[in-house]
């Protein structure tokens, strides 16, 4: 069984800096464990001399390990051997997720943990593949392009996925040689300190990956400004990305990588080979995390011939949640984040029920277990401008919209604020790229609805979710700045 104890789980819980774990004087806050909102431990915040701390340390760590300047095959071989080590942790590291995170323990370790450690594989075989390229030029010039790390970048992960969102910054900003500082969110501190002591077990030399901690207004707002942070990347809430994108232009023009919000709809036409498919996509991506993820298809659109069937088997699939403590190993429904993300979803509720929203299923609050749990929820009878269509819930919130024609339905998809993702479920395959033409969206999935664990496929949204890559090949040369170099190699006379 891999049920364990709360109480008996141990942690650092200061900022980690050049390789240890720092103690540094100021405030701090209460963390709270969303299963059962009892909280386990205090976080330092780290002021502005704090982070300055981290940065300049990072900056310092890259000039003497020559981290930038290594064999890439040898930054490689380091990385290689940290997805080793998370791989061979995997049950303390799943512990230590589901301790103070949404993830449930069998979840953590098979679905984060694992691809935690996959993902830093991944972005350690693209070490010495993005070099740079001759280009042509005149006979008697010569011509490149110089690929160059930014030194030191700076991140800011959120708390959904705690683990696996700190690989997708870290991994290709190291790959590319750069030095990291990442703050984790103060509702999910932890792991990821633990991520960065097994980084410095592997062989990455210690300083190369820091984490300070605290609070978005204080911690966030500081590394955001930092003249020393070559590069930003944020995952979280498009609000977030406003106010670091803000911050950033302010001190200091610097590229910046937004992986934002999203309202993605998952759109059914009459001929979809299989219902029974379908719902249990659309199920899935519901329930995964109590739909407290950023791709979460929260909207469904479906052809009218189809739509009630297609309510029937996917309210069957709804039905068989485990809801319970994150480290109980039955548990495979997710508690909210905290009692204010679950009275935000309240609010939302109330004011789309105002608006006219009917509710099919769900609806309200799953009491007696201690935290913050939400039932699955189907709203249906919806104006495009009810708050449940336009606002990112961020909780098991499915709304309903159905439609007669194809245009019709490609209408419906393209909301006015995101586009970070869609589904698509057809056996027509010039409507699917019809769809994929259409909908407006950084990723477009076809009779499916979720990533794999291979990484090539890049993440990131239009319109207000965001800008640039996560993942892929993208995601290493975000990391990389480019320097043209011209030589005149003209005979002499």
């Amino acid at each position: 069984m891999r049920d364990f104890d709360p109480a008996e789980i141990r942690f650092a819980a200061g900022h980690y800096i050049a390789g240890a774990t720092v103690e540094a004087p100021g405030e701090r806050i209460a963390v709270a464990r969303p299963s059962d909102a009892q909280v386990y431990a205090e976080l330092p915040v780290a002021c502005a001399e704090t982070v300055d701390r981290a940065v300049c340390d990072a900056a310092a760590a890259v000039r003497r390990s020559g981290w930038a300047s290594r064999p890439p095959r040898e930054r490689a071989r380091a990385m290689r051997r940290w997805a080793e080590l998370i791989e061979e942790r995997a049950e303390e590291l799943g512990r230590l997720e589901a301790l103070g995170s949404t993830r449930p323990i069998a979840q953590a370790i098979a679905g984060d943990v694992a691809g935690t450690a996959e993902g830093i594989r991944f972005f350690a075989e693209w070490a010495d593949k993005l070099g740079g390229e001759v280009v042509a030029t005149r006979s008697d010039h010569f011509g490149m392009i110089v690929s160059e790390p930014y030194g030191v970048v700076g991140a800011i992960t959120p708390w959904n996925f705690p683990l696996s969102m700190a690989s997708w910054k870290v991994g290709p900003a190291l790959a590319a040689g750069n030095a990291i500082v990442l703050k984790p969110s103060e509702l999910t501190p932890f792991s990821t300190v633990r991520l960065a002591e097994l980084a410095v077990e592997a062989g990455i030399p210690a300083g190369i990956f820091n984490v300070v901690q605290g609070t978005g207004a204080v911690t966030g707002d500081a590394l955001a400004r930092h003249p020393g942070i070559g590069k930003l990347s944020f995952t979280g809430s498009t609000r977030t990305g406003a106010a670091i994108m803000t911050a950033a232009a302010q001190s200091g023009i610097r590229p910046v990588t937004l992986e934002l919000g999203g309202k993605s709809p998952q759109l059914v036409f009459t001929d979809a080979a299989d219902l029974g498919k379908v719902a249990d996509c659309i199920a899935g991506s519901l329930l995964a995390n109590a739909g407290q993820a950023c791709v979460a298809g929260s909207r469904l659109i479906v052809q009218r011939p189809v739509r009630d069937a297609l309510l029937d088997k996917l309210a069957a699939r709804l039905a068989p949640i485990r809801p319970g403590p994150t480290w109980r190993e039955a548990t495979n429904f997710a508690p909210i984040i905290s009692e204010p993300q679950a009275a935000r979803i309240d609010a939302i509720l109330a004011r789309s029920r105002s608006q006219g929203a009917e509710i099919l299923l769900g609806g309200g609050r799953i009491e007696g277990l201690g935290g913050a749990f939400y039932q699955p929820t189907i709203l249906a009878g919806l104006a495009a401008d009810n708050a449940a269509i336009r606002e990112e819930i961020f909780g098991p919130v499915l709304t309903v919209q159905d439609f007669e024609s194809e245009e019709e339905g490609f209408a419906l998809a393209d909301h006015p604020d995101y586009g970070l993702a869609a589904g698509v479920y057809t056996a027509d395959l010039g409507r699917a790229l019809r769809a994929v033409r259409e909908i407006k969206a950084g990723t477009v999935w076809i009779n499916r609805y979720s990533r794999t664990l291979d990484f090539i496929l890049p993440t990131g949204g239009y319109k207000s979710s965001g800008i640039g890559k996560d993942l892929g090949r993208q995601a290493v040369e975000a990391n990389l700045r480019h320097k043209s170099v011209l030589i005149d190699i003209a005979a002499p006379g």
